[in-house]
């Protein structure tokens, strides 16, 4: 008995002490160092690093805040990330659980009639055996590193789950921000297709006098009446499109909103955090779906050793120690011990190649998944890049936006003097009121525009660098 603990002592003790995975070596960056020249970032890396931000720090809306954190807490798909994180934590626990003997403790009787036409007397015999032990069952000794890799393969394909939740959050934040600003822009374009409308009948008004005095022709009475038409037809369309801009912020909210968090325009968010760029590219990295995608590689090494390991002898131990007796009274008496030791060694002799096709495999798993990884932090610089190309250009568009509303605004007012001064027709009223309405519409679009670009921006640059604030 004694021998045979020391043997499996010594077998678990050597058990995992080599591993057939190749060594995993993260793979270059196939991205430049630096962003891309014209998007108005710097390459420097030390002096501008970015602080750590959460998305508590770059949203400083208070209602967009609270929005977001009841689509955290709420919303049904990042709830199916959170439990895709849990069913993932308990496989890798069973393979973990492999990788340790399972003891189990029995204890048992066996009773056996034998009539007395097969025994020697010739008469019936009845015996009973009572047995209580101790012992493990079908251990795999992990001398090739197959349980070891199999192991890191559930280990790395958890941790990827996790980066998929975090990398769901980012994007949910992202899709609240959006929807928000959205939902500001509509009703703002809203407003503005109201006011208009009311500045439009009151002029119609206006020329229906005129008309009636004959100070004025049919013509500018229907032209007068176009745009009254073009103007309710705006109304109706931000009226649907402000609804529906709200129907998906609930969505997303996981419930309905409070109508008090809504917001009337896009003023009260105007003032979203900036994120500094001047980071080298290789920030990418930190995103959760590159590192996800990184996980998933480190996996697929880890399953190379496992196809690796089938070319080598498995070895099983089945083993138990305890007592046996015929009669349960001398169950526990001297000389009632009893041991079992049943090692067993399985090595494939003929395979038809089955072996050497799982390792090709494997190997061709990994070499997709390292493609994938290249080109999803090749997808992350251009999303960034993009995006700082169009930040780069933004500030000067919202400045001659803006200017462009003031001048045809003046026009307008100018035109209606000439107007009413009978210098000037009504056509021209006319052209210069669209003009300022579609220049006023163009700097909603703008401010839209700005502001999703920095939603842009925390989402490509991976949230913050750290990835979000728990919730």
């Amino acid at each position: 008995m004694k021998e045979t603990l020391l043997l499996l002592v010594t077998a678990l003790a050597l058990a995992g002490c080599t591993s057939l995975a190749p060594d995993y070596q993260r793979p270059v960056a196939p991205v430049a160092q630096a962003w891309p020249s014209g998007t108005g970032a710097s390459s420097a890396s030390a002096g501008n690093a970015v602080a750590d931000r959460t998305w508590q720090q770059f949203f400083t809306d208070e209602r967009l805040r609270e929005l977001i954190g009841q689509a955290l807490e709420h919303n049904r798909d990042l709830r199916v990330a959170a439990l895709n994180i849990e069913r993932a934590r308990a496989l890798y626990r069973i393979e973990q659980a492999d990788r340790v003997p399972m003891v189990a403790v029995g204890a048992g009787m066996t009773a056996q009639r034998t009539p007395g036409s097969l025994t020697a007397s010739g008469s019936s015999e009845t015996t009973r055996r009572y047995d209580v032990a101790a012992g493990i069952s079908g251990y795999e000794l992990d001398f090739f590193g197959r349980v070891r890799s199999l192991n890191e393969a559930a280990l790395q394909e958890f941790l990827a789950t996790e980066q998929a939740r975090d990398s769901a959050q980012i994007s949910l934040v992202a899709e609240v921000a959006n929807a928000y600003l959205t939902l500001a822009a509509e009703r703002e374009r809203q407003r503005l297709a109201s006011e208009t409308l009311e500045n439009q009948r009151d002029a119609h008004a206006l020329i229906q006098r005129r008309v009636e005095s004959g100070m004025a022709s049919q013509i500018d009475l229907r032209r007068s009446q176009t745009t009254v038409d073009a103007a309710r037809a705006d109304l109706a369309r931000y009226t649907a499109l402000a609804v529906q801009a709200e129907n998906a912020l609930a969505l997303l909210a996981g419930g309905p909103v409070n109508p008090s968090l809504l917001p009337d325009s896009l003023a009260p968010v105007a003032s979203l955090d900036i994120l500094p760029v001047g980071v080298p590219s290789q920030v990418l990295q930190r995103r959760p779906d590159i590192r996800g995608v990184e996980h998933r590689l480190q996996a697929a090494h880890a399953q190379i050793g496992v196809a690796r390991a089938a070319y080598f002898p498995s070895i099983t131990l089945t083993a138990s120690g305890g007592v046996a007796s015929g009669a349960l009274s001398t169950l526990f008496k001297s000389g009632s011990g009893a041991w079992a030791f049943e090692p067993l060694v399985t090595l494939p002799i003929f395979d038809s190649g089955r072996r050497r096709a799982a390792v090709k495999v494997a190997e061709a798993e990994r070499g997709m998944l390292l493609a994938e990884y290249e080109g999803t932090l090749q997808r992350a610089f251009r999303e960034v890049a993009d995006a700082l190309a169009v930040r780069s250009t933004l500030g000067e568009q919202l400045e001659a936006q803006e200017s462009l509303v003031a001048a045809t605004a003046d026009t307008f007012r100018l035109s209606e003097i000439r107007f009413q001064q009978g210098a000037q027709s009504y056509l021209e009223v006319l052209d210069a009121q669209r003009e300022m309405y579609a220049a006023q519409q163009g700097l909603i679009a703008v401010r839209l525009t700005r502001l999703e670009n920095q939603v842009l921006l925390y989402k490509a640059l991976g949230g913050g660098w750290e990835g979000t604030a728990a919730t």
